[in-house]
């Protein structure tokens, strides 16, 4: 991996304590189906506390970013044993998430497919991450680009150096489930070699892949 992006060139690097704001921040503007989500809920910190920050508070050696000019615009955040982050989840994170966003906080103007009930629900419940396939597909990642970084192959570059890292531990495969709005994710899924895994459906659909 490249230590700087600056000059235009982007480069992949391990996440730092100090990316923290910048991969909240990107997974908000990536957050409604690939576009940004800013504004969409009454709290703009919601998308980033359910689906980036627990990754990179629990384990954040599995964290890659990309620097683009001296600035965090993507990241891949991968979790080895989803069992045991479940655990942790539970345990660390959604009693303070629970507590931060009741659920009778005023929802926004906004009606998003994805509710705000829905997400600050699925913020308080780590057992939405258990799925059938765990034993056979035991980790689990999320991936986001800002728009100026995609199309130019750092998705794959993200997966492919999370998968070596995985193997790496002796982890087999990996899972993840995307928006079934999100057109786009599907197809660049399937074009990395991912495979639909018998739990998915049409509105949560979900793909495996082995690491090595």
């Amino acid at each position: 991996m490249n230590r700087s992006g600056t000059g235009g060139e982007p480069v992949i690097r391990r996440y730092r304590a100090a990316d923290r704001a910048a991969v909240a921040e990107v997974c908000l503007r990536t957050a409604a189906a690939g576009g940004d989500a800013t504004g969409l809920y009454s709290d703009d910190s919601l998308m980033p506390e359910v689906y980036a920050l627990p990754y990179v508070e629990y384990q954040p050696d599995l964290a890659y970013v990309v620097e683009l000019d001296g600035r965090v615009a993507g990241y891949v955040l991968g979790i080895a044993d989803t069992q045991d982050f479940i655990a942790w989840y539970a345990r660390a994170w959604a009693p303070a998430f629970r507590e931060r966003h009741p659920v009778d906080a005023p929802p926004s103007p906004h009606r998003p497919a994805y509710t705000e009930a829905q997400l600050v629900a699925d913020g308080g419940d780590a057992e939405r991450m258990r799925i059938p396939e765990l034993d056979a597909y035991p980790a689990h990642l999320h991936i986001d680009l800002l728009p100026e970084l995609q199309g130019r192959g750092l998705g794959r570059r993200l997966v492919d150096t999370l998968r070596a890292a995985l193997a790496e531990r002796g982890v087999p495969a990996l899972h993840l489930g995307i928006d079934a709005a999100n057109v786009g994710a599907r197809a660049f899924y399937e074009r990395l070699g991912f495979h639909e895994l018998p739990s998915s459906r049409p509105d949560a659909p979900r793909f495996g892949i082995a690491t090595g």
